[in-house]
């Protein structure tokens, strides 16, 4: 049995203390991290190695995006793709010794507060990123599990009110297309509802100006997708999601899948 979990921390400097709460109380046995903040060479390696982490593919940059994948099993780095083509720090991919389980973890652009690339270059840069990793993932040939912050809430049960966030980034019907052509092109099955089929609740983000309201206002942002051949030994899925409750969280809650490998 295998575990891994992926979460969008905000700053692993800053919560570090609820990475290590994390670890111990879900256990799994990696942890792919978005949003580190952080070059590598301040990445806190030695408080997860203390933790049994002492493997680990980190892919930082000063102050801004970055990801991290850390495990107690160890693996060997693959890759570290540029889907957006600018040089930030947006994906690593391991393999795990033995299982032969690929894990590519991604960060893909939030895509700014305009959705449309004739007014907002960050909202091109996303769409852009999404066709690349489609290209990408047209040529995959082995068993894959993707997963990370991929800021789509895809389906209208993914957000609190599918009508009012139809013209916000993040559930704009541009964005679904643009990532249901990645899910097709390599028939990725959606580990989250899987598990939690729609259109019960699932949701794994909530905004810092919303929340303090205790409005369920969530949207579905971070995935896990396996290959298709990798779906059978998925097992179980979670959503952590006290860590949203925690003293100065991060946005986004943990997700955590298990596999008979």
């Amino acid at each position: 049995m295998i575990s891994v979990a992926t979460w969008n921390i905000n700053s692993v400097r800053l919560r570090i203390a609820q990475v290590e709460r994390m670890l111990a109380e879900q256990a799994p046995d990696v942890l792919c991290l978005q949003e580190i903040k952080c070059q590598e060479s301040q990445f806190p390696a030695q408080a997860l190695a203390d933790m049994g982490y002492v493997h680990q593919a980190v892919h930082g940059q000063k102050g801004y995006h970055g990801v991290a994948t850390v495990s107690r099993l160890p693996f060997r780095e693959l890759h570290r793709h540029d889907w957006q083509d600018n040089g930030e720090a947006r994906h690593v991919g391991i393999e795990l010794d033995g299982s032969g389980l690929v894990v590519e973890n991604v960060y893909i652009p939030a895509g700014g507060d305009v959705p449309d690339r004739a007014v907002n270059a960050k909202f091109g840069q996303k769409l852009d990123f999404l066709e690349r990793m489609t290209r990408w993932a047209d040529a995959l040939d082995r068993p894959t599990l993707l997963v990370g912050d991929f800021n789509v809430a895809p389906l209208d049960c993914d957000v609190y009110d599918h009508k009012a966030l139809l013209k916000v980034v993040s559930h704009t019907p541009i964005e679904v297309e643009a990532l249901g052509r990645l899910t097709d092109a390599h028939g990725w099955v959606d580990l989250g509802r899987q598990f939690i089929p729609a259109p019960e609740r699932n949701y794994s983000w909530w905004s810092y100006r919303s929340f303090w309201r205790q409005k369920d206002q969530g949207r579905r942002l971070d995935h896990m997708w396996a290959s298709p051949d990798l779906k059978a030994a998925a097992t179980a899925h979670r959503i952590v999601e006290e860590t949203r409750r925690w003293e100065q969280p991060s946005d986004h809650v943990p997700l955590v899948t298990e596999f008979d490998l």
